[in-house]
């Protein structure tokens, strides 16, 4: 499906259009015919790498956490999402499986991501910054092109994602970074504007229970970084 950063596409519209050629694009990927390509032509995500925090296993059931306060149903389908917003570039790369299922690639599925700015704030009103949506491929990928959030109100610097394998259910989670990856980065502007906090992970009860699992392993990506991660829902 053809996708650009303008468009703006009903999440309903979406699942039903893919919805037809799901089970045949799914049974390619599972018998190794698909994956030979990322997300609109790109190379396939790279494993994950392990980070300060641990390694990230290839294949687990994702714990769930709350919306939060500022989620948007916005139905906005795009890769980029950072609408101009300054900040370190952030690529994150996400494969969605059936975790039990045998960790079967999920094709189809609408990955929704949102989080803060560089200064804490979150997008409102008719704002539309750090918040989109994509579709996985027959591999089960997708890609957003972000950047690293800023810290706000005591907690552990985050993104926040819904997966919806159809319009019935969904995973809603979030991801978190590297404590000393976060202080690197608030060391460089736009985030310096702020003195961040010494140890922005460890103050939040969120980070402490599902940290060890959801945080993200970045490598260097140009003047950014890139993370890749498989969601595990059930």
């Amino acid at each position: 499906m053809a996708e650009n950063d303008t468009s703006r596409t009903s999440r309903r519209a979406v699942l039903l259009a893919a919805g037809s050629a799901g089970a045949a694009v799914l049974a390619a990927a599972c018998s190794g015919a698909a994956g030979t390509r990322g997300p609109a032509g790109q190379p396939p995500a790279p494993p994950s790498r392990p980070s300060a925090q641990g390694s990230t296993p290839a294949c687990v059931l994702t714990p769930e956490a709350g919306a939060g306060p500022y989620y948007l149903d916005l139905d906005r389908v795009r890769s980029d999402i950072t609408d101009g917003r300054d900040g370190v570039p952030l690529r994150l790369d996400l494969t969605v499986v059936r975790a039990s299922a045998g960790c079967r690639p999920l094709a189809a599925a609408t990955v929704d991501v949102w989080h803060a700015d560089a200064s804490g704030t979150y997008s409102t009103g008719k704002d539309t910054f750090l918040r989109g949506i994509q579709v996985t491929d027959g591999a089960g990928r997708c890609v957003f092109r972000t950047i690293v959030p800023g810290w706000y109100a005591g907690l552990a610097p985050h993104i926040h994602f819904k997966v919806r394998p159809d319009t019935r259910t969904e995973t809603t989670s979030q991801f978190f970074f590297p404590e000393d990856l976060l202080l690197e980065v608030y060391a460089r502007r736009p985030y310096a504007r702020r003195r961040a906090p010494e140890h922005p992970n460890q103050r939040d009860d969120r980070y402490r229970a599902t940290g060890g699992a959801m945080t993200l392993a970045l490598s260097p990506d140009g003047d950014g970084y890139r993370a890749a991660h498989t969601v595990g829902i059930a």
